[in-house]
């Protein structure tokens, strides 16, 4: 059968179609790319994904721009700091210090801060870096903790996490002892005293990292080789790792209407939230920049060259490597003698057991939790602290711990301002350690509870109007009215009883450790309102809002209702 071609898409007129034009310069190394990489896709994927907006998730990004910032200031003084222990005489620009014996180390960092265009300033922006990097990471992490975002699926990433504090701080240590002054001198020295006091092989590691005995003419090399590629290859490495997972977990969002274990509400990565990220990259920067320019830290000027015969007066290390520091500094002093061994459990425990001790209670920590509620569920909305009082509690307790032995740190100083007894200070805060992170387990979890009862009051009598109203029978009370949708949903989006499978009773019948756990766990959770409580609620709601709005627009003395009988369900403030 023929057909006639002359009807055939008429409408498309009578020109040739044009033929495809040729790509650009930028297009045609794009499709280069994608034929050989696969970057389309991706680049498609990431574009598309979703983020959730909430300020509390920028926590994190600030963490991540002060590594970045760590990165770009950090090139900038490997290219002049000098490595070396070998001693020479400093002929600087720095009067007072001039003629002086000392290591190259210490006056390639002079020649840093005085000699080198901006290099006091880059010094400056690299120390408040590394502070806001690890203040950032504990911060984000508290964050996590507290709004449960650290259940499954994301235990890898808390672990990945809890990691890059530990080697955050270490990092830290590494880096504000190259200069080899008299104070960075002097945390040397205490690491050294630190790594002896460990059993059996303390001296032996001692030797390896000093290459002999204290100092050498090796620790300082060696530390810049940590400090410049080892930790920093670490860092990256991880937190490549905890953007992958990010990614492909998706976030967490806080609830809301519309929101559900299964999507996420939020803006696209391309435009919006990249924007964000680049804006919240130069406010770090600018930040930090700010700080490095307006306030001076670790001046190694002042301090000198390393001695070992000198200790500076009131030297203390960095704030996050304080907390170690007042721990040895309130520790008994114990020491036991084995085989003609010497085991001083008064530096051995603060400084090497107690450390790692407290970091894997927090690496475990989403592990211990599922273990006792038996949860096993992905988890991808947020809860606010107040609905898991006892994970709320247990985290405050830690915070008081770590903050009572931050603030022992500083004995000797509190001593000096306060005029007080610093052996005084030291028996308080020994029994603080103990009584202080119980204290305020208690209090914090009794606090939720009672935030908990405060919200079912809000959710079933609405929120407070400050219109006061006298009944037929002499009472007065306050007019509520209902939560927003909007408030009341993110109330009510949480767990009913406890979650997670029961745990099994022993065979005589008597509940498990475990099961005790459980129990103490969710002892004394307010559970939310029942569908029906909230439906009775609400229209008692309605009937209150007809009243008001019947007055609205005139005064209310107080003697609007005296006409008529006021509902039964109302309940007084006084009689």
């Amino acid at each position: 059968m023929s057909t006639d071609t002359s009807k055939v898409a008429a409408s498309n007129g009578t020109d040739a179609a044009a033929p495809a034009g040729k790509p650009t310069k930028a297009g045609a190394a794009a499709n280069w790319a994608d034929e050989r990489l696969g970057v389309g896709g991706l680049s498609k994927f990431l574009s598309r994904k979703i983020f959730p907006d909430h300020w509390s998730f920028m926590l994190g990004e600030i963490a991540l721009w002060s590594f970045v910032v760590l990165l770009v200031t950090g090139v900038f003084l490997t290219l002049w700091f000098k490595p070396s222990m070998a001693e020479i005489t400093y002929q600087g620009s720095y009067a007072p210090l001039r003629g002086i014996d000392m290591s190259e180390a210490m006056a390639s960092t002079l020649d840093i801060s005085f000699d080198v265009r901006g290099g006091l300033l880059l010094r400056q922006v690299h120390h408040w870096a590394a502070s806001l990097f690890i203040a950032s990471m504990m911060i984000h992490m508290m964050r996590v903790f507290f709004t449960g975002a650290h259940r499954k699926p994301r235990e890898i990433n808390w672990v990945i996490g809890a990691t890059l504090l530990l080697l955050g701080t270490l990092e830290g240590f590494t880096g504000y002892s190259l200069p080899d002054d008299l104070l960075s001198g002097t945390g040397i020295r205490a690491a050294d005293g630190f790594m002896m006091a460990i059993p059996i092989v303390g001296t032996y590691i001692s030797f390896f990292l000093f290459g002999g005995e204290f100092p050498g003419d090796d620790i300082i090399p060696r530390l810049f080789t940590i400090h410049v590629l080892l930790i920093p290859a670490l860092l990256l490495a991880l937190i490549g790792a905890h953007l992958i997972l990010l990614i492909y977990h998706k976030h967490t969002q806080w609830p809301g209407p519309g929101r559900t274990e299964k999507n996420v509400v939020g803006y696209p990565m391309v435009p919006n939230y990249i924007s964000k990220m680049t804006g919240f990259f130069f406010i770090t920067f600018g930040v930090t920049a700010l700080l490095g320019a307006l306030f001076s830290l670790n001046p190694v000027w002042k301090y000198g060259p390393y001695d070992p015969t000198k200790v500076t007066a009131g030297s203390q290390p960095d704030w996050y490597m304080g907390w170690p520091d007042g721990a040895l500094r309130i520790m008994p002093g114990w020491e036991s003698h084995f085989w003609g061994s010497t085991w001083s459990w008064n530096i051995f425990f603060p400084v090497i057991v107690l450390p790692m001790a407290a970091w894997m209670v927090v690496l475990l920590l989403p592990f211990i939790e599922a273990w006792i509620t038996g949860d096993k569920r992905e988890h991808h909305l947020l809860q606010r602290p107040r609905n898991a009082p006892t994970r709320t509690a247990t985290f405050v307790a830690l915070m008081v711990f770590y903050a009572a032995f931050w603030a022992a740190g500083g004995n000797d100083i509190i001593a000096i301002k306060f005029d007080l007894s610093i052996n005084q200070i030291t028996y308080f805060l020994r029994a603080f350690v103990f009584l202080g992170p119980i204290a305020a387990f208690i209090i914090t979890r009794r606090w939720c509870i009672s935030l908990q009862r405060h919200d079912n009051e809000k959710l079933l009598h609405g929120y407070e109007t400050g219109t006061v109203i006298r009944t037929p029978e002499g009472a007065y009370h306050e007019k509520h009215l209902p939560l927003p949708e909007g408030e009341a949903f993110a109330m009510t989006v949480r767990d009913r009883g406890r979650a997670g499978d029961e745990p099994e009773l022993k065979k005589n019948g008597k509940p498990t450790f475990r099961a005790k756990l459980r129990a103490f766990y969710y002892d004394h959770d307010v559970d939310k309102p029942t569908a029906e409580e909230l439906s009775a609620a609400h229209h008692h709601a309605e009937h209150e809002a007809h009243e008001l709005a019947a007055h609205e627009g005139h005064q209310v003395d107080g003697h609007d209702f005296d006409d008529h009988r006021h509902s039964a369900i109302e309940e007084p403030l006084s009689k």
